[in-house]
């Protein structure tokens, strides 16, 4: 948890931070720190002087700033549906769109919060959540599919150039 309080609040009246916790948290923690120490000791660059990009892809996604061996930005936040697209999960998206939805289908915040997260993502995309299958229909010529990689892949280099942004200096993207 060394993510500083620009980075981890959101723009929402403090009390909501103070009496729930609404705050951005991160996941794959374990997992980004894992791949910062490795980068450290394969660039031989101790870690309080090294600043990475670090990128957990699988079918739950994550991008993270690390500066100095600290991770100070991460691209998911109170839950792990913000942030890069996933094999089910869409990421970034309108806050609204949860009250559009629920107006335009009629259904309740929950079933439409279960799609976001079950029903989204590549899989909403394509009809499909496994990378390599979606390569290989890509490949055959299935748009849908190869959308989905664009869109996968867009989205992960916004986050990088942002985290670019962010450190100033990047020794890696790893």
């Amino acid at each position: 948890q060394s993510m500083p309080p620009r980075a981890f609040h959101y723009a929402l009246p403090n009390e909501l931070y103070g009496m729930h916790h609404v705050r951005r948290y991160g996941f794959h923690g374990t997992s980004h720190h894992y791949v910062a120490k490795e980068a450290s000791r394969y660039l031989g660059i101790p870690e309080e002087h090294l600043n990475l990009v670090t990128l957990h892809l699988g079918n739950g996604a994550s991008a993270t700033a690390v500066e100095g061996g600290k991770s100070v930005d991460t691209s998911m936040g109170l839950t792990p549906l913000e942030g890069l697209i996933m094999g089910t999960r869409c990421g970034d998206l309108d806050p609204a769109i949860h009250f559009y939805l629920s107006r335009k289908i009629g259904r309740p915040f929950e079933e439409i919060e279960s799609v976001l997260n079950k029903e989204s993502g590549l899989k909403g995309i394509c009809g499909l959540n496994d990378m390599r299958e979606i390569q290989r229909r890509a490949e055959e010529g299935d748009d849908r599919a190869q959308l989905a990689i664009e869109m996968f892949c867009y989205r992960i280099k916004k986050y990088i150039g942002a985290y670019c942004a962010v450190l100033g200096r990047v020794d890696a993207v790893v």
